[in-house]
């Protein structure tokens, strides 16, 4: 049984005055392009195309809001680094992004990394961004199915060691499943 089992789109915001009304709880999905931010979310949520998915990095140009519950809320963002969009177009992102920071309904960040790739510079940057300490980031290493036991063990390592002990950190398979149920404790806990 799911649990969220009316989970559905709410809405796309590409301008400022689209957020919905500032209340109850949010939590950002973000990564780079193609990291599995989309399937990150169809796992938790255990739906197969709530989020839609490509194999085409930047595919989500909109702040894409899913309502989990009344008053419960994700929010898919656009992915960083390489991203399909023109100039133009990603340049828009920057704003909303910084309106979406001043919220007081985000309450969390799950930052989805290509387990394969580790942590960078950019998500180093977007756990800064998240600011302030009452708001828990929280890193997937997505496709750790691609790795090895002893690759997946080594990526979890590695990403410990890169992050601050405020970050949590897990191995998530929205292939197989593996890591969902924690990921959905993590993402209850922001809510």
């Amino acid at each position: 049984m799911s649990r969220f089992p009316n989970a559905h789109f709410m809405l796309s915001v590409a301008a400022p005055a689209q957020f919905p009304a500032d209340d109850g709880a949010e939590a950002a999905f973000a990564g780079r392009s193609n990291a599995g931010k989309s399937s990150a979310i169809n796992a938790l949520t255990q739906r197969k195309a709530l989020a839609r998915t490509s194999k085409t990095p930047g595919q989500t140009r909109l702040l894409n809001y899913f309502e989990l519950a009344p008053g419960r809320r994700i929010v898919d963002l656009p992915g960083y680094g390489y991203a399909t969009a023109p100039p133009a177009e990603r340049a828009k992102w920057a704003p909303l992004i910084e309106r979406l920071r001043a919220r007081q309904s985000l309450r969390g960040l799950l930052l989805v990394v290509d387990a394969r790739r580790g942590i960078g510079e950019e998500d180093e940057r977007l756990i800064a961004w998240a600011g302030p300490t009452e708001r828990r980031v929280h890193v997937l290493l997505a496709k750790a199915d691609k790795l090895t036991r002893n690759e997946a063990r080594a990526a979890l390592a590695a990403a410990r060691a890169a992050l601050d002990d405020s970050v949590t950190v897990q191995l998530l398979s929205s292939q197989t499943g593996a890591g969902v149920p924690e990921a959905q404790r993590a993402l209850l806990d922001m809510l």
